[in-house]
């Protein structure tokens, strides 16, 4: 078992190589591989390459890994599959904070910019857990539907302030989920959303416990409320560092961990790498039909994810409606 395990990671590993390779040579900008093997490259190209392609592909590589793996501890807190940042409130909660870093400090540096998002995103989460412990004998789809509800709130209160204070256009940048203005220099908060990742998986069979409810985590001598805020944290962090990078990446957490647990079942412990790496293929891969569908024009990441991310839910919701019946 464990070798097919490990001979899977590396075919994942390979392929996301490719589309990693791939995506230093897609773009307006035409930099042939062979002239860069071969040195013939000019410096415009080079730089181009250095400062704008290379930085995009590790800012979408570590984006889409650390989404999907916030999406799973979300859905194993919530104990629902249905969950994750962008269905909870949590994105919105981030974007709501930006909004407030806008209007009261503008020139806040990034990293601080990118702590007060996650106070936000975590304070929206929080609630989000709050209402759910209200809610009695819930449904599997209701969860959700009340992570939609709550977001739409937020979101709506943040349009409010942004249409009162004429900062709708700014407010548009850290929706969109967009990666084609990412540059040297502007993407390095992500490194925080990896490094998160990492603990993440250090922690994860006490996430896997927590999954099983707080009884049983209490039982087999789990502190159930430390890892639920480690987790808390970790979600609220990795979401608020890709907001403040790029913006909104829509349903990685929800599709990436689903299918993920499909084959391979709910022991984090196995099964975060394979997310790990399935998110950041997922992200890079539409990022790069985003690029060539209308060339040499783009369209964001977001938009295409949210598309596909769509169908994808729409599909779970049916399957499990199926089974249920």
């Amino acid at each position: 078992m464990l070798p097919r395990l490990t001979a899977i990671l590396v075919l994942m590993g390979i392929l996301i190589g490719v589309l990693g390779v791939s995506s230093l040579f897609v773009g307006v900008s035409a930099i042939p591989p062979l002239a860069l093997i071969r040195g013939d490259v000019d410096e415009a190209q080079w730089l181009v390459l250095t400062a704008s392609r290379l930085p995009r592909t590790l800012a979408l590589l570590f984006a889409g890994s650390s989404i999907a793996v916030a999406g799973t501890i979300m859905q194993m807190l919530a104990r629902n599959r249905f969950v994750e940042p962008s269905t909870v409130g949590t994105v919105e909660s981030a974007a709501l904070g930006m909004l407030v870093v806008l209007l009261v400090a503008p020139d806040l540096p990034v990293l601080g910019k990118m702590l007060v998002a996650a106070g936000f995103s975590l304070a929206g989460t929080t609630i989000f857990l709050l209402i759910l412990r209200q809610i009695p004998l819930r449904s599997v789809l209701m969860v959700p539907l009340v992570g939609i509800m709550l977001g739409g709130v937020i979101s709506a209160v943040t349009a409010f302030f942004a249409y009162r204070f004429d900062m709708m256009q700014s407010m548009g940048a850290w929706v969109s989920g967009d990666f084609s203005t990412i540059l040297r220099g502007r993407y390095e908060t992500l490194w925080v959303a990896l490094g998160l990742a990492v603990i993440a998986y250090v922690a994860a069979d006490r996430f896997t416990l927590a999954g099983m409810g707080e009884a049983f985590a209490q039982n087999v001598g789990l502190n159930y409320r430390r890892v639920l805020a480690l987790g808390l944290v970790i979600v609220s962090l990795v979401t608020a560092s890709v907001v403040v990078t790029a913006g909104m990446v829509p349903f990685v957490g929800l599709i990436v961990p689903n299918l993920v647990s499909m084959a391979m079942g709910d022991n984090l412990r196995h099964s975060l790498p394979f997310t790990a790496l399935a998110g950041a293929g997922l992200v890079l891969a539409c990022d790069i039909f985003g690029r060539v569908i209308i060339a040499p024009y783009e369209v964001p990441v977001g938009t295409v994810l949210g598309i596909l991310g769509s169908i994808v839910f729409l599909v779970l919701v049916l399957r499990k409606n199926a089974r249920v019946a």
